[in-house]
């Protein structure tokens, strides 16, 4: 949750190779604002306060406190909390100041101070997501960590949330190696995300979404980015496309991050010991979150990753998981296309078509999923039958004895004859012989 944004504000991470947004002209413009893949805008109006007439989220306090203001205000939040020293994070942004606290009993804390309503809401609900991961964390179901919520501090200009600090350095996705390491810990971890009890979402009140659901709102988001003329209609047909082949979208919906970058996904030791940034948190399509992975790792570490994440998930290969990946990683331009469209800045705008074009570009006219081609069904030719006295082939028929042997005075073995061998081949090699006898 740390330095937390309105999904609105952030922007999509690149393509996955082949078509390779790591490439693109606008990078150091596109990775300056991070990723999200919550699910697209509802409506194809303008919805942002300044558009939509709806009043601006109310500012709880005007003026911002300090370190040290927020290290006493936790320990009125927290019993026992008894501050020491400050400490990593410290953060701040228009909606969330974040500051690190060491107790007296050598406790790590982080102290998360909303700047507005809608910002202490979601912490509220990110804290009770919290609280429900952190009981299957305990039960050994799951082998990352969470943020434990210790207290909450409600005032008329004060709304302030403490939680347990999780210790580990943010993954370096691109920087990963293919193997049973860190690549697979990764896929790991994300299977064990999205195998993770829905109820740990509906429970908590956040948002639920089925299939059809999920592909509805991208349709929304797809006529939404049409109305303004501004995406090649090469885009538009590759994604209608996709969004029209129903198959693709037949997948159990599953607990979703929904915020995916390097520094919501912690390591030590070569392994994933922690997720935070879970303010986002929905049910919805696992691809939302394969996403980050499929346009953030290199290439070779895909096979080490998917196989870790198939292994840790129940209900056996999603065959259509990465296409929906992709279709997640290029419509996210849209998203921001959107986001600038509603906000009316001019160089989001400006960024979102520069980064159209070079998709465009790239992709060319080749459909993001290669059209099937239709199964035929054998037609039924007419029905002969053989006549009494054909046969298929040629058996010998012998006399079975009340034990069940057959009746042989010779004691020569049973022989079945095939017609196709010719007469005087059988079974034992085509002399009649017992191949043991001379």
């Amino acid at each position: 949750m740390e330095n937390s944004q309105d999904a609105g504000d952030r922007r999509p991470e690149g393509r996955k190779c082949p078509y390779d947004w790591r490439a693109s002209p606008s990078r150091e413009v596109y990775l300056a604002y991070g990723w999200v893949m919550s699910q697209p805008p509802e409506s194809s109006s303008p919805t942002s306060a300044e558009h939509n007439g709806s009043p601006p989220a109310t500012v709880l306090h005007p003026r911002p406190r300090s370190a040290l203001a927020l290290a006493a205000l936790a320990a009125v939040a927290v019993p026992g909390l008894d501050p020491a020293r400050l400490a990593l994070p410290q953060t701040e942004s228009k909606e969330l100041r974040v500051t690190g606290v060491i107790d007296t009993k050598g406790r790590y804390w982080e102290v998360l101070e909303a700047r507005d309503d809608a910002t202490g809401a979601s912490l509220e609900a990110e804290a009770e997501v919290l609280r429900r991961i952190a009981r299957v964390v305990d039960d050994g179901r799951i082998g990352f960590d969470v943020s434990r919520p210790a207290g909450t501090l409600r005032r008329k200009d004060v709304h302030i949330q403490v939680r347990s600090h999780v210790q580990g350095r943010p993954v370096d996705v691109g920087a990963l190696h293919p193997g049973p390491g860190l690549a697979a810990g990764v896929g790991r971890a994300l299977g064990e995300l999205h195998e993770l009890p829905t109820a740990v979402i509906s429970e908590a009140g956040m948002p639920v979404y089925d299939a059809e659901e999920v592909r509805q709102r991208w349709l929304s988001l797809l006529d939404d980015a049409a109305s303004t003329g501004k995406v090649p209609p090469s885009l538009l047909a590759r994604w209608e496309t996709a969004l029209e082949d129903t198959a693709m979208w037949r997948f159990r919906p599953v607990v979703v991050h929904g915020d995916l970058a390097e520094e919501n996904m912690l390591t030590a030791g070569g392994a994933v010991v922690a997720m935070r940034g879970l303010s986002q948190a929905h049910v919805g399509d696992p691809a939302e979150d394969l996403a980050w992975v499929y346009s953030s790792a290199p290439v070779d570490c895909l096979a080490s990753i998917e196989a870790a994440y198939d292994l840790a998930r129940s209900e056996g290969v999603d065959k259509h998981l990465r296409d929906r990946a992709e279709l997640v990683s290029e419509l996210s331009l849209a998203r921001w296309l959107m986001h600038g469209v509603r906000v009316g800045d001019r160089a989001i705008v400006d960024d979102a078509v520069a980064m159209l074009a070079d998709l465009a570009n790239q992709v060319g006219d080749e459909p993001l999923v290669e059209p099937r081609t239709p199964r035929l069904a054998p037609v039924p030719s007419p029905r002969v039958s053989a006549g009494p006295d054909e046969t298929t082939s040629e058996v010998e028929m012998v006399e079975i004895g009340d034990d069940g042997k057959p009746v042989n005075s010779k004691k020569e073995p049973v022989v079945l004859r095939d017609a196709s061998l010719g007469s005087g081949d059988d079974a034992a090699g085509g002399s009649g012989k017992d191949p043991g006898r001379g």
